[in-house]
This record gives C-alpha cells, structure tokens and sequence, in this order.
C-alpha cells in the first residue's frame, strides 16, 4: 500500500511541485522557504491519500494540522509554516476558497528560557573548533549571521576596507548590513586565498561554474565563473 502510494505521488503530483517551485522562485522567495512549502504541501497531499488539493476542503486541512499538533507533537512555529504552505497553495496554485480554518488544535508555544552562553563557555566552544566550522560559527556569533546567510555568503559581500558583510535576500527577502569582526578577518582572508586556488583549479578542467537566480546567466555571460573578489 505504501509502495502504491509512493508512486502515485510520484506519478501524479511532479507537475504540481514544480510549478509551486517554479512560481516561488520567480516570486524571489528564498530556497530555504521553498524547500520548506513543497515539502509541507507534499506531506498533506500524502497525509489525505495522495487527492488533489483542489479535491480537499477545509475539513481536510484542519484534520491534517490538527494531526502535527496531537500525533506528530510538532512546535507551533512548525505548524505555523505548514499552515502558511498550505494557504499559498490554494491562494496562488490551486486558487481555491477553503474558509476560515475554526477547529485546528494549536500546537503549544515553547514557554523555556533561552539558553546563554557565559563568556567562558563561549572562549571553551570555539577552542574546540578549527578550519571551516569555527569560521562559520565566528560569522555567527561575531557578525550576527543566521547559519543560512553564513553559509550561503558570496565573496563580493564582504567588504574588508569597511569591515561590513552584506546579507543579501535575509528575513524577509531585504538585505542588510551587519559588522565584521577584526578578529575574524585573518581567518577570512586566509580561507578565501585557499578557496581562490582551488577555484583556479576547478576552472583549469572545465568546472568552476555556479548557478546564477534569474537571468543573470544571459546578461552575464562569464559571471558564473568570476570569484568575485572581495575588497
């Protein structure tokens, strides 16, 4: 049964995925954001038999969060996000009206403290680390980045002259300006001349390239394979 149900997701459901897909995207939606909606409207067209979307009504998405809630014990931001995939999938995909949803079970808030590092505890954490994780971790804690903008930051956004890193597409898909730290400009710098060899190298066989958003590759033909050098 499962095996059945599995390939009719498979069979039945691609085109609705890439079209949700290629519609956020063009809507300049973050891929973390995206991959987090497909997957949710994935589960509740699984969780309701593999039906249609615009074969469901509300009763359907009630049962379905009401189930994260009570089954899956899941925290509210979670089926807070799942809540707000499924209200773009019948508001740009399917467009269909499913009314206001009366009988979801809410998922409990977290009411716990949050947890602070004490200075020491800081100074322990980072002299167990080394290379590209404490890198990471110093652009965390020193510049204020999420892990997402970390690890997804391009060498064209630091600029070492103002000691600044730009953070393109951030919360709420604006970009900001945050501080970057004296301390972890040796580390940068020394890493980003590493990653400029092996750069040198990929282009060397014919690799090298990245993907670029939008149109970009038309308008800039060997931007795929600049490094971008930071100032």
């Amino acid at each position: 049964m499962d095996l059945e149900r599995n390939k009719n997701i498979e069979t039945n459901k691609p085109k609705l995925l890439t079209e949700i897909r290629n519609k956020m995207r063009a809507s300049s939606y973050s891929i973390k954001t995206i991959d987090a909606y497909v997957y949710w409207i994935k589960d509740y067209i699984l969780f309701n038999n593999t039906k249609h979307p615009k074969d469901l009504e509300k009763e359907s998405v009630e049962t379905y969060l009401t189930h994260l809630a009570v089954k899956r014990n899941v925290a509210a931001s979670t089926q807070n996000q799942a809540l707000a995939a499924i209200l773009y999938l019948y508001k740009h995909i399917v467009v269909k009206e499913i009314g206001w949803l009366d009988d979801v079970v809410k998922a409990r808030r977290s009411k716990r403290m949050p947890v602070v590092f004490t200075k020491g505890e800081v100074t322990e954490i980072f002299n167990n680390l080394e290379g590209v994780p404490k890198l990471i971790s110093s652009l965390l804690y020193g510049s204020g980045l999420r892990l997402g903008e970390a690890l997804s930051l391009r060498v064209k956004d630091i600029n070492f002259d103002y000691k600044q890193i730009i953070v393109r597409e951030a919360k709420g898909g604006k970009d900001r300006v945050t501080t970057l730290p004296n301390k972890i400009i040796p580390d940068l710098r020394n890493h980003l001349n590493k990653v400029y060899m092996l750069h040198q190298k990929d282009l060397k066989i014919g690799r090298g390239k990245t993907l670029l958003p939008f149109a970009l590759a038309k308008k800039y033909p060997n931007a795929d394979t600049e490094f971008g050098l930071a100032t």
